[in-house]
């Protein structure tokens, strides 16, 4: 896939990654194209699926979701049977951030938001412990964060 990006497609990824709401105008302006150029660029990279889609970056701590917590989880059994009913349960748990099967010493890694070590506390026993499959867990709460992006090297 990436073969098929020029200069001027990742200049306007770039330029979206970091702002998202940019008018297609100052986009155009900004890689030095025409307004039709630059809107016929997107249309392409968003039918070729290298742009999934546009969302707004929320303030965690105002939200009361302030405390970033990373949580290893093994497993009881690894069977794909045990994979299956852990991936559908987790997909339906609104706390998780993120979720990531992992080769090592553990199956799932797990990225949370919550409002503070209490909340955390709440949602390991009624949530996460409760999830099929789960032997054990680590927690690792964030003491502070050093980098925080979702974009991409382009």
């Amino acid at each position: 896939m990436g073969d098929k990006l020029d200069q001027l497609d990742r200049k306007v990824l770039t330029v979206l990654q970091d702002d998202g709401r940019i008018s297609l105008v100052d986009l155009a302006d900004k890689i030095g194209l025409s307004p039709t150029a630059a809107t016929e660029r997107v249309k392409r990279l968003t039918r070729d699926g290298y742009i999934l889609g546009y969302s707004a970056r929320l303030n965690a701590d105002l939200l009361e979701r302030g405390l970033l917590v990373f949580i290893e989880v093994k497993l009881d059994r690894t069977t794909p049977d045990v994979f299956e009913r852990f991936a559908q349960a987790v997909a339906h748990a609104p706390e998780v951030l993120e979720c990531h099967m992992v080769a090592g010493g553990f199956d799932y890694l797990i990225k949370t938001r919550v409002a503070d070590m209490s909340a955390y506390r709440r949602f390991l026993g009624d949530v996460l412990l409760s999830l099929p499959g789960v032997r054990e867990t680590h927690t690792f709460a964030v003491m502070e964060e050093v980098k925080n992006t979702s974009a991409l090297p382009v």
